[in-house]
């Protein structure tokens, strides 16, 4: 990048710092002035005549922003040391598939790499307070469709997100996390262990510039961002009303294709997917239906079937067929294999290594996605 090109980057990341100020609105005053650079020398009132801002105030702060310069200098050359990068339009690597976008992002602080748009990409999104069913199919999916080279969105929210981030990074492929917050924060804490993980198998992406705390406003907006890095979006589980349905709804209108989980129409965190089906979206069956849909062939894995619990002792096949998709405690397993809790106990054990059970939380079990 030229020394002009590098000016103009400076002079955008000082219009995006300014608070208020959303990226249509940015494009905009860089068409009117003729570059971000020039948009510096241009009054706020300028601005407010050709109908980009529409009140005073904003013509004030906007004319008060420009003593702030300097330090958005600083703050823009402070970036690398601290493992950030700026990407914007005028950058190359900026993906194209955001540039389709009505308001795509006009800044990107990244850690890690960002999506190649050689490569498929699927969001993995849904509850926060998913079902154990919910989680293991999220991880399960994700791991399969990263195994076939398939990139994973999603936003390192608790829940369905974490389970997609996981379940990509088992399965050696790459991730990216689009946050709510500056990319030098981890939200929620409780997963560090993915956030620290993903820039080396992927990137952490966010339109928030660092420090910027986990303000629930933010959360909304950033869903546009990952609906917009996804050619199809599997939403696994899903409240009538949440955030998961707001992203699907920005993949619709970004001309996505969307999977939904079904679930029982009794169960609340299943009413989003359900309604989503309803209304024309794909019924999520398995990683290979979402291949073959996306024109990646890749070969088959056998689930648990008769060829593969033939490798099961006796009373391991006793234990396998009392586990639900629903959490199960110890106690109730033993009571429907017909056997003490130690050796449903021990039974367990050799599931759970063979990835054919997982515990949950205390001594509840479900049973497993091979």
């Amino acid at each position: 990048m030229g020394t002009g090109e590098e000016l103009e980057k400076l002079f955008l990341h000082w219009l995006c710092r300014l608070e208020g100020l959303g990226p249509v609105t940015v494009q905009r005053i860089g068409a009117f002035a003729g570059g971000f650079r020039n948009a510096y020398y241009i009054e706020g009132m300028e601005l407010k005549k050709a109908g980009i801002l529409k009140r005073e105030e904003s013509c004030h702060r906007f004319d008060a922003w420009k003593k702030e310069f300097h330090s958005m200098e600083e703050a823009y050359y402070r970036l690398a040391d601290q493992g950030i990068r700026f990407i914007t339009p005028l950058d190359q690597e900026y993906p194209n598939r955001l540039l389709h976008m009505y308001d795509y992002p006009m800044g990107l602080y990244v850690k890690g790499m960002l999506p190649q748009e050689k490569h498929p990409a699927a969001a993995v999104i849904g509850a926060r307070d998913c079902s154990a069913y919910g989680r293991l199919t999220a991880e399960h999916m994700a791991k399969e469709l990263a195994r076939a080279g398939v990139d994973i969105i999603s936003g390192l929210a608790l829940g369905i997100d974490g389970a997609g981030h996981k379940g990509a990074l088992d399965g050696g492929g790459k991730t990216f996390a689009v946050l709510g917050c500056g990319v030098d924060l981890c939200y929620p804490r409780s997963n560090y262990s993915l956030y620290a993980r993903i820039p080396d198998q992927g990137g952490l992406l966010s339109e928030y510039p660092p420090k910027t705390t986990p303000l629930p406003k933010n959360f909304p907006i950033r869903n546009r961002i990952i609906s917009g890095l996804s050619d199809v979006i599997l939403v696994m589980e899903a409240r009538k009303k949440s955030g998961s349905l707001i992203t699907a709804q920005a993949g619709l209108d970004q001309g996505k294709e969307i999977y939904a989980l079904p679930g029982r129409i009794t169960d609340a965190l299943s009413e989003g997917c359900n309604q989503l089906i309803a209304s024309g979206a794909f019924v999520l069956l398995s990683p290979s239906c979402v291949l073959e849909n996306m024109g990646i062939f890749c070969e088959k894995r056998e689930n648990l079937g008769e060829k593969n619990q033939k490798g099961l002792a006796k009373r391991e096949k006793m234990v396998y067929s009392c586990l639900d998709s629903e959490p199960l405690h110890l106690e109730e397993i033993a009571k429907r294999a017909g056997l003490s809790v130690s050796q449903s106990m021990d039974a367990l054990l050799t599931l759970e290594l063979g990835g054919y059970a997982v515990r949950t939380t205390g001594l509840y079990y479900v049973r497993g996605i091979l």
